[in-house]
């Protein structure tokens, strides 16, 4: 007969070591210093995490407050750019009967001071005729075939587009030459 092992022989290799608590001096919790301090640690990172995350939080508030600030007026404008049409219309009207007459002297001054406004608050117009034609800024409203202008390139402009600071308002209607007719 084989003698009975005690509960610490290291001869047997299924012993069960779930009661290694039970044993003085044979703990399996670390050292509470280092589980405190580790514990403190975690608190840490995860509050300069907060930290930084508020932070971002703040700058990125800012910053969508500074664009909204920027943009307020984008519908305003908008709603203005038809009556700015219209109101070419009634300068060319105007130019058409004597540049020397008063209604034409003072809807320049209008118009001067309308543009002026524009500028002030960001708008500004988009250059077209003898550019090549970019779809981000341009509308294509027909093709013209032309011997004297290249193909892709803005023969003439229909209608006015205008950008706020970066931001396309509206895009200006453009003919578009498809190159010389004999092909």
């Amino acid at each position: 007969m084989s003698e009975p092992t005690s509960p610490t022989d290291p001869s047997n290799p299924s012993e069960d070591l779930d009661d290694i608590d039970d044993i003085p001096g044979g703990e399996a919790d670390p050292d509470p210093l280092n589980q405190a301090l580790m514990e403190a640690a975690q608190w840490k990172d995860a509050a300069h995490r907060a930290a930084a995350e508020l932070d971002n939080f703040r700058k990125r508030t800012a910053r969508d407050l500074q664009e909204t600030v920027k943009y307020a007026n984008a519908g305003l404008l908008e709603s203005l750019l038809p009556v700015l049409d219209n109101f070419d219309y009634g300068m060319a009207a105007a130019k058409a009967e004597s540049e020397g007459s008063n209604l034409y002297v003072g809807l320049s001054m209008v118009l001067r001071q309308v543009q002026d406004f524009l500028k002030d608050n960001g708008v500004e117009e988009i250059p077209a005729v003898g550019l090549t034609f970019d779809p981000n800024v341009h509308e294509a409203v027909s093709q013209q075939p032309s011997n004297t202008v290249a193909e892709g390139t803005v023969i003439s402009q229909t209608r006015r587009g205008y950008k706020l600071r970066d931001r396309l308002l509206r895009p200006a209607s453009v003919i578009v030459s498809s190159g010389s007719a004999a092909k």
